[in-house]
């Protein structure tokens, strides 16, 4: 295809596969993606579990400094594995590690003020990707360049605006319908967790296409570290959207 922008997720896009066929060797395997996913949301639910002990005991701000730790070093080792496939055997659950520290911390912080809303959110977020999964498989949604360029150009709205709030927070700005009861807020916290659940039909797509391609070995690491980019934001989001509804 001539659009080198397939999927809006950076790790799965064309370019990502592109140059990267097998020469002998074992290639790419679509089990083998499908079990070293297993494995990164393995990474991440350990790591968890740690910021999220550390969260609920008497000190909860213990848990800060890997939360913080975490979000940091799990940016900056998706980029190094976006830009160096072949390390995605070792990057990818590392990335996992890293991130699980930040989610169990914010995990717990959304716990404290809306007691079952994390079990919630990980039941949802494993419901949206089994019923994505089903429609991508029967064919309900096809990864048409129509329904691509539709997520794609959504996702990239989606990454402004939140730059762009980001940016006002830093002069004290607060913007409401991100976190805030109203059904603006819920609408559009909706609106994210609908196009974040449209990414893993992308994925879906992307992962087939390096199998089809019979790229390499260490591509089943990279084809589930781009999964688990858009898991973890659609867990993010659905955390979000539970406590805006929750606080009308």
């Amino acid at each position: 295809m001539a659009n080198p922008f397939r999927t809006s997720n950076p790790a799965l896009n064309e370019k990502a596969f592109r140059g990267e066929v097998t020469l002998g060797g074992e290639a790419m395997t679509l089990q083998g993606t499908v079990n070293k996913t297993g494995l990164l949301l393995l990474c991440v639910v350990a790591t968890s579990a740690w910021t999220w002990g550390l969260a609920q005991s008497p000190t909860p701000g213990a848990a800060t400094p890997w939360m913080i730790g975490g979000l940091l070093g799990g940016m900056v080792t998706a980029l190094v594995t976006i830009f160096k496939r072949s390390w995605a055997p070792i990057t990818a659950p590392l990335y996992a590690l890293l991130e699980g520290f930040a989610l169990g911390g914010i995990s717990a912080f959304f716990e404290r003020s809306y007691h079952g809303i994390a079990i919630q959110a990980v039941g949802l977020t494993f419901g949206v990707l089994f019923v994505m999964l089903f429609a991508y498989k029967t064919g309900v949604i096809r990864a048409t360049e129509r329904f691509k360029l539709g997520v794609i150009a959504a996702t990239g709205g989606i990454a402004v605006f939140y730059l762009v709030v980001m940016l006002l927070g830093f002069f004290h700005v607060n913007v409401g319908i991100l976190y805030g009861g109203s059904w603006w807020a819920i609408a559009f916290s909706l609106f994210v967790v609908v196009i974040a659940a449209l990414n893993l039909v992308l994925d879906f797509d992307m992962i087939e296409t390096g199998v089809r391609m019979g790229a390499p070995k260490y591509m089943e690491w990279y084809g589930a570290f781009g999964l688990m980019v858009t898991l973890i934001w659609l867990y993010l989001e659905i955390l979000r959207l539970l406590a805006n509804s929750r606080r009308r």
